[in-house]
């Protein structure tokens, strides 16, 4: 079994809370989310038609409640493909509408030293 390889993104004081970076690792476009200090990496592709999820807007999760009121929660946590509106959540990579039929790839990052690193 191969090692994991680690491969430098950027440094943590560049990528504000609630902002990403995409790169290039390895022929895959891979993008870094800052949620709240915590990263996460997410593949570039949405599962749909292969558009580049990580390009659209930012969202939260709509919900309702007991009484039929609507609200957002987890703002910020999901990712609108920009092609066709397909919702991912960041941390899981499962798709908002269609969690056990669609998911994105994600990665592990990880800080040291200030430096972010996605592991492959």
């Amino acid at each position: 079994m191969s090692e994991k390889q680690k491969h430098f993104v950027t440094t943590a004081d560049e990528l504000d809370d609630g902002e990403h970076v995409i790169v290039d690792i390895k022929e895959r476009e891979i993008a870094v989310f800052n949620l709240d200090g915590d990263y996460y990496g997410l593949l570039n592709y949405c599962t749909h038609q292969g558009g580049p999820a990580c390009e659209g807007r930012l969202t939260g999760e709509l919900t309702e409640d007991e009484d039929g009121e609507l609200s957002y929660e987890r703002d910020g946590e999901f990712v609108c493909c920009p092609w066709h509106g397909w919702e991912f959540d960041i941390k899981s990579g499962h798709n908002l509408a269609r969690s056990n039929e669609y998911r994105v790839p994600t990665y592990e990052v990880v800080e040291e030293g200030g430096d972010l690193y996605v592991t492959l």
